[in-house]
C-alpha cells in the first residue's frame, strides 16, 4: 500500500492548491460560494493529509488515521452546510456585490483540478477503501466546483463583473 503514497501525496498537494486559490478569489470577488467551496476543500484537505499519514503509519495507528479521515470529511461537509445556510441568510438580509466573472473562470479551475485529484486517486483507490471514499467524493467535487459558475454566470452575463 506504501507504493500508493506518493499519488495521495500529489492530490493532497493539488487539493492544497484548489483551497488556497479559491479563498484568495474568494475574498477578492465577495463571491459566498466560491468560499463554502474553498472551505469544502479545506475539509477534504485535512482528510487527504490523514490518509497520506496513514501509509507512513504501522498498523492501528495507520488504520486509526484513515477512520479518522473519514470522520474528518463528513464533519467538514456539516460544518460547510451549517456555514452555507448561516451566510446565505446573512446574504439575503444583506446583499453583497459579486464580481460575476471572477467565480465563473474559478470555478471551471477548481473543478478541473479536483477532477485531477480525483485521477491521481483513482488507482490507489481500488486497493484501499479509505481512499475510494476519497476518489469518490473528489470526483463528485468535479460538479460542486461548478456551483460558482452557475451562481457567477447571471452577474457575469449582465455584465456586472
Amino acid at each position: 500500500m506504501a507504493h500508493h503514497r506518493r499519488k495521495v501525496g500529489a492530490a493532497t498537494l493539488v487539493n492544497t492548491v484548489i483551497s488556497v486559490g479559491e479563498g484568495c478569489v474568494a475574498l477578492y470577488s465577495g463571491s459566498l460560494s466560491l468560499l463554502v467551496d474553498s472551505v469544502h476543500n479545506l475539509s477534504d484537505e485535512l482528510a487527504l493529509i490523514c490518509l497520506y499519514l496513514a501509509f507512513f503509519l504501522p498498523g492501528y495507528l495507520g488504520r486509526q488515521s484513515q477512520r479518522t479521515a473519514n470522520f474528518l470529511n463528513s464533519a467538514g461537509l456539516i460544518a460547510v452546510s451549517a456555514g452555507l445556510m448561516w451566510q446565505a441568510v446573512e446574504r439575503i438580509l444583506h446583499p453583497v456585490p459579486v464580481r460575476g466573472l471572477i467565480p465563473v473562470v474559478a470555478g471551471i479551475a477548481a473543478a478541473g483540478a479536483n477532477g485531477w485529484v480525483a485521477r491521481l486517486l483513482r488507482e490507489p483507490a481500488r486497493h484501499n477503501a479509505a481512499v475510494r471514499l476519497a476518489y469518490l467524493h473528489n470526483l463528485e467535487d468535479v460538479g460542486v466546483s461548478f456551483a460558482p459558475v452557475a451562481a457567477g454566470l447571471p452577474g457575469a452575463i449582465a455584465g456586472r463583473c
